[in-house]
This record gives C-alpha cells, structure tokens and sequence, in this order.
C-alpha cells in the first residue's frame, strides 16, 4: 500500500467534505423561516462536518502531503442545479431541500465506502475514514425519516 494512494483518496473525502459543508450553506436559512426544528440537526450536521474535515487535513498533513482543501467539481455541478431547479420551485422547498440533502449523504456514503473498499487505506486512515461513514450515515438516516415525514405531510387528507 502507498502513501501517495492513501492520500490521494483522503483528499477525495476531503473535496467531498468540503461538498458537504457548502452544501449545507446553502441550506442555511432557506428553511428556517418554515422550519425552526431543522436549524439544530443542520447545524449539528455541519458543525460534525467541519471536525471530519480538521481530522482528515491533519491526517493528509500527517502523511507528508498537502491537503487540496477545495471541493469536486461534480459537488459544484450539483448545487448549481439545486439552485436552478429551486428557482423555479413554488412550494415544497422543505422537501425538496430534504430530498437533496438526503442525495448528497447518499453520495457522500458511496464516496467514503468505495474509499474503505480500495484497500489503500492504512488502518489509521481506515479506522477515521469508517467513523466518519457512520456519521455521515445515521445524518443521512435522520434526514431520510425527516423526508419520510414531508411526505406524508403533504398528502392529501
């Protein structure tokens, strides 16, 4: 196993982090006027984040390397959809802010699988990079049962 595969992939979760962050940005006060209740599981959520970003810069550093402290460009595609299709959105922000939040976990979790997946990790790196999965996880998990219930919201009764 090299080095330069270890931190190549951790700057990959890092870009992806880095996603996330900005992703939730986004988000911020969009639907807090509608929905108080989400501002503490969103702030929760990024304030996490940025600790598993702190943990794998110092990780990349740790290794030698320097750490590409940016996001994807697929991350940048994707927020630049979302907020060309909410433009056009006349009700239902909750839940179309949910249902991406839940896609970009989901990505999030195929990314930090198909990491643990390649075998190029060494065990300290394996160890954070599948602590993070569970976050990233159980946040992805909330957010899918919290969609679940936009959903049966707006069902007609």
């Amino acid at each position: 196993m090299e080095n330069n595969k270890t931190t190549a992939i951790l700057n990959d979760l890092l870009n992806i982090t880095n996603d996330r962050l900005e992703g939730y940005e986004k988000v911020e006060g969009k639907i807090w006027e509608m929905n108080h209740s989400l501002q503490n599981d969103y702030e929760h959520m990024t304030s996490q984040t940025k600790v598993m970003k702190t943990e794998l810069i110092n990780m990349i550093k740790e290794r030698g390397a320097d750490a590409n402290d940016s996001g994807s460009f697929s991350g940048a595609l994707h927020r630049a959809w979302i907020d060309l299709k909410n433009s056009f959105l006349v009700g239902g922000l909750e839940h179309s802010t949910l249902e991406n939040v839940v896609f970009g976990e989901n990505a999030a979790i195929q990314a930090y699988q198909e990491a643990l997946d390649s075998g190029d990790l060494d065990e300290a790196s394996k160890d954070t990079v599948t602590d993070h999965l569970k976050k990233i996880k159980d946040a992805c998990r909330e957010f899918k049962a919290k969609l679940d219930n936009s959903e049966d919201d707006q069902l007609p009764a």
